[in-house]
């Protein structure tokens, strides 16, 4: 008994090695109109019985899962309700039902359903295919889009399903995801305000922008999707917003993203994005490669931030994708040691500090040769035309010593 388990113990392992446990893309289109749009990573703990005790077996949706026939954006009781249908493995399936009224929608069902005669239930006293359903509890705001970075555990009977680093969007008003969100409970843990050393977060009540107490931390960021690495990044990060009072003056608040910044990103073919999460406060960065020049950059900035009490607005939303920074050569990484503003808006800017990113293409998942910004060109052109001068300098006063040093001894010559 103890070498037929020790057996299934291998075949277990070896079966879960194939699922590599990556956040993906599925979308849902009917007609050329995509109607549902979702990337996350999700796993499976199925508990099940054998002869002797219960045991559990771990699925992992794997970042191949195929999008079924049966998803649709079609229309049932003249009201729309988009399916996305997911399979992977021998037999199994993840299925999502939407729903929504006049100002949300929601994930309404989740079901699971799950071949127990595969091999990843070794010794399992049942057999064929079994089925497990619950409401998710995911909801969001019309057009905007269901986001949620930390974990969303759903229980039910024999079954536990983990979601992580969850974007979702149906009733898409485009193709492609809203740039306004909505955070899932989880993501909604407010950051405590640090000691006025050390504070993230200052405001002030003059029109000239505020001093932050230090520089942000450097952050550390790497997305990847099912083809490797797709972004690199290296940065200190600030933002800046001017904001209206309730007393009709102007102030300004300055935050500083911490070192230990939940984070997330999706890669696709032309574009990559990653996803910085605040507490509730939210910045997105857009990337996007330009293939006939092979460059890429920095092409859009959403911001999306609580003010403080005193603002007239609670949130302070803004979006601009007409952005043209931190270009360099594919292959190659963009690399800016002095700090760089970005406007977002007449309102809103990010201050990037100490930058070293590299994005779409990579070898050997590393940073490629450097390409410096034009910031650190001229620092350093500056030192180098100051010497220039001074050697110049230099040597015109000693050529006129010279020609000073000869006359002299010319005037004491023998006649």
């Amino acid at each position: 008994m103890a070498a037929r388990s020790g057996r299934g113990l291998l075949l277990l392992t070896a079966v879960l090695l194939g699922f590599l446990q990556a956040s993906s893309t599925f979308e849902v289109k009917e007609g050329g109109k995509v109607c549902i749009l979702a990337y996350f990573s999700v796993e499976f703990t199925v508990e099940y019985d054998t002869k002797s005790q219960k045991q559990n077996a771990t699925i992992v949706l794997p970042h191949n899962a195929t999008v079924l026939n049966s998803s649709s954006c079609g229309v049932k009781e003249k009201e729309k309700i988009p399916v996305l249908a997911l399979g992977f493995g021998n037999g199994h399936s993840l299925t999502l039902d939407f729903d929504k009224n006049a100002v949300s929608y929601s994930v309404r069902n989740l079901t699971l359903r799950y071949n127990m005669s595969d091999a990843i239930f070794p010794d399992s006293t049942e057999k064929g295919m079994q089925e497990a359903t619950s409401d998710p509890n995911m909801h969001a705001v019309l057009n905007t889009t269901y986001t949620c970075v930390h974990s969303h555990r759903i229980t039910m009977t024999n079954v536990t399903v983990l979601f992580q680093n969850v974007t979702i969007e149906a009733y898409l008003a485009s193709n492609n995801f809203s740039h306004n969100y909505t955070f899932c409970k989880e993501d909604q843990t407010p950051i405590t305000p640090a000691t006025p050393t050390t504070s993230h977060v200052t405001t002030t009540t003059s029109h000239a922008p505020p001093t932050p107490s230090k520089n942000p931390d450097k952050g550390q960021y790497n997305v990847t999707g099912p083809h490797g690495t797709c972004l690199l990044a290296s940065m200190g990060l600030q933002l800046n917003v001017t904001y209206g009072t309730k007393s009709k003056t102007k102030s300004d608040v300055l935050l500083n993203v911490p070192l230990n910044t939940t984070y997330a990103g999706i890669c696709e073919n032309t574009s990559v994005t990653l996803n910085l999460f605040l507490g509730s406060d939210k910045l997105v960065f857009h990337f996007v490669q330009n293939a006939s020049i092979e460059k890429y950059f920095l092409q859009g900035i959403d911001i999306n931030i609580t003010l403080p009490s005193e603002a007239e607005e609670m949130r302070y939303n803004v979006t601009n994708n007409s952005l043209s920074e931190l270009k360099a050569t594919v292959g190659r990484s963009f690399k800016c040691v002095a700090e760089e503003t970005i406007w977002v808006s007449d309102r809103a800017s990010v201050n990037v500090f100490d930058v070293q990113i590299q994005a779409f293409k990579f070898e050997g998942d590393k940073f490629g040769a450097v390409e410096e910004c034009q910031l650190d060109e001229n620092n350093m052109l500056i030192p180098i035309i100051v010497g220039a001068a001074l050697a110049g300098l230099v040597l015109i006063v000693l050529i006129a010593y010279l020609i000073g040093r000869k006359r002299s001894h010319a005037g004491y010559q023998t006649i």
